[in-house]
C-alpha cells in the first residue's frame, strides 16, 4: 500500500493526518509542499487542490483530514499489501 501525505509544517489538520497514520502504525510519506515546488505541482495536479492536507492512498485522493474517507480507502486497499 502507498500513501502519500502532501502537508505543510504549519497546518494542523496535516499533523491530525499525519498523528492519526502514526497511531495506528500505519506507514506513509510525508511530503512537505511548502518546500517542495515540484511535489506541490504533483499534489495540485493529482487533486486539483491548492490547500493541504492531500493524501493519497493507492491513487484514491482525499482532501483534508476526513477519517472516514481515510478509512474507506484503507479497507479498499488490497488486503496483501497492508
Amino acid at each position: 500500500m502507498s500513501i502519500k501525505v502532501y502537508s505543510t509544517a504549519t497546518c494542523p489538520f496535516c499533523t491530525m493526518a499525519k498523528n492519526y497514520f502514526k497511531k495506528n502504525n500505519i506507514t506513509f510519506e510525508d511530503i512537505d509542499v511548502g518546500n517542495d515546488a515540484v511535489q506541490a505541482q504533483e499534489m495540485i495536479r493529482k487533486s486539483g487542490q491548492m490547500g493541504v492536507p492531500v493524501i493519497d492512498i493507492d491513487g484514491a485522493i482525499i482532501i483534508g483530514f476526513d477519517q472516514q474517507a481515510i478509512e474507506k480507502a484503507l479497507k479498499a486497499a488490497p488486503a496483501e499489501k497492508k
